[in-house]
């Protein structure tokens, strides 16, 4: 049986730490790293980010360098009860659940997903980012995923009200003795059934004081890694991260065997990786530059930061291979493209993957881009259909919505328009209007469309 805590000082370490290359953390002791879980020392990783952190943007991490990828805050209670499923089309594991629509019968709920991971790509290098303030609720939600990822990692730091306001985030850091406590029974209940580790991700406090009394007691829970943001609850990323207190948590982890990774003005792999020496910490973690590029995991010797074009046309790839929700994918382009490029106000007015790869001119990806548009309802939004040679008018995009939301709704009479839409002659085309009581469906023959092997249904947890 292993102990709690292993100590690397063995014979041939000894030697090793009396020659002039040993490494000065040689004789650290380590926390043993579970079978299912992941060491987190020596790692370049993806912070959470709450809507940057979705599918899309964590395989573009991986694809320029990330050796692990956090993904967005997810509250306990949305996760609970969630049902698993793999989605046929592309092999992705998706929690989704039935929304309530605020008690609205009368419109059909269709069911939502609240996360989706790659089974394939992101194997060994996914945490699962959970924002709780019960112990109770931290097991039931983290026993949903904890067989598809490798680490749960605890949200004590998101300083926003809807973190705050319900006791979760930053909150945690004012009540020490919950936070412990969530992390103790997700590492009994979870971390040990699981084989997987559990994390927790900390801001430092007003003095070292209070910060070191905090880590001291947090390495004591089981846990087998912690982040420490590098600012105060009311600072925000505008300020710069204070790193006076950074070695004096660096050591209170080491001495618990814990790995240590730091958070806060990481710009780069280059310059994490220089942190780190200059530190002592474990590893670090990118945030914003990874918004603005994630090429900023690439080192200077591997090519460093890659235009914003080829960083866009790669994170449109994983969004069409994703399904990604069409906002959150607007969302992030509007931090990849530069803002004064003319791209970047083009895009603002697109409302579908067709249209944006169409202004983007990535016309390898136009027949993909209509499937998933298709798949997502999409497609009466479309400023012209396939094969059709100039943009539609507002009168029929208008026409056509109308079509669809009587369709929705069971055939029912439209009411009539109070003004007579503009037309310029000719009759209204047709023949390329999707038929709205046509099924969606993916073009199977699409080759750019990848098919990881899916995670057959037999394997699904509690």
């Amino acid at each position: 049986m292993t102990s709690l805590v292993e100590s690397v000082t063995t014979p041939a370490a000894a030697a090793a730490t009396a020659t002039a290359t040993a490494s000065p953390l040689a004789n650290v002791p380590r926390v043993p790293i579970p079978p299912n879980g992941v060491d987190y020392r020596g790692k370049i990783v993806l912070a959470p980010m709450v809507r940057s952190g979705e599918l899309p943007s964590r395989l573009l991490a991986l694809k320029y360098g990330a050796d692990l990828v956090w993904g967005p805050e997810t509250i306990d209670r949305s996760l609970i009860g969630a049902e698993r499923r793999v989605n046929p089309r592309n092999g992705t594991i998706e929690f989704t659940r039935i929304p309530s629509n605020g008690g609205r019968v009368e419109k059909t709920a269709k069911p939502s997903v609240i996360y989706r991971l790659d089974p394939v790509r992101e194997k060994g290098k996914l945490v699962f980012q959970m924002g709780s303030a019960d112990p109770d609720l931290a097991i039931q939600a983290a026993k949903v995923v904890a067989a598809d990822v490798s680490g749960i990692d605890l949200n004590s730091g998101c300083p926003k009200p809807f973190s705050t306001s319900g006791g979760m985030g930053a909150a945690l850091l004012r009540t020490p003795d919950k936070l412990v406590s969530i992390l103790e029974a997700l590492v009994r209940e979870v971390g040990q059934p699981y084989q997987i580790g559990i994390s927790v991700k900390i801001r430092i406090l007003e003095t070292p004081e209070l910060t070191s009394a905090l880590v001291t007691r947090l390495v004591r829970t089981g846990i087998t890694g912690l982040t420490v943001h590098c600012r105060t609850t009311p600072m925000r990323p505008r300020e710069r991260a204070i790193r006076d207190q950074l070695r004096m948590v660096k050591d209170i982890c080491h001495e618990a065997g814990i790995p240590c990774v730091m958070n806060g003005d990481v710009e780069s792999r280059d310059h994490g990786l220089a942190l780190m020496e200059e530190f002592g910490v474990d590893g670090a973690m990118i945030a914003t530059s990874a918004e603005a590029n994630s090429s900023c995991f690439r080192s200077e010797a591997d090519g460093g930061l890659a235009p914003w074009r080829d960083v866009v046309y790669e994170y449109m790839k994983f969004c069409l291979e994703s399904e990604n929700k069409l906002g959150n994918t607007k969302y992030l382009l509007n931090m990849l493209i530069p803002g004064k490029d003319k791209a970047f106000a083009e895009a603002k007015q697109c409302k579908t993957y067709l249209d944006f790869c169409r202004k983007l001119a990535f016309d390898d990806l136009l027949t993909h881009a209509a499937s998933v548009d298709e798949i997502l309802d999409l497609t009466t939004k479309w400023s012209s259909a396939p094969g059709e040679e100039q943009p539609r008018s507002k009168a029929v995009q208008n026409a056509m919505q109308s079509e669809s939301a009587r369709a929705a709704g069971g055939n029912s009479a439209r009411s009539k328009s109070t003004s007579q839409p503009a037309h310029t002659g000719g009759p209204i085309r047709t023949s390329s209007i999707p038929d709205a009581n046509k099924p969606a469906k993916a073009d199977p023959s699409d080759a750019s469309i990848p098919a990881p092997q899916a995670i057959p249904q037999s394997e699904v947890s509690a």
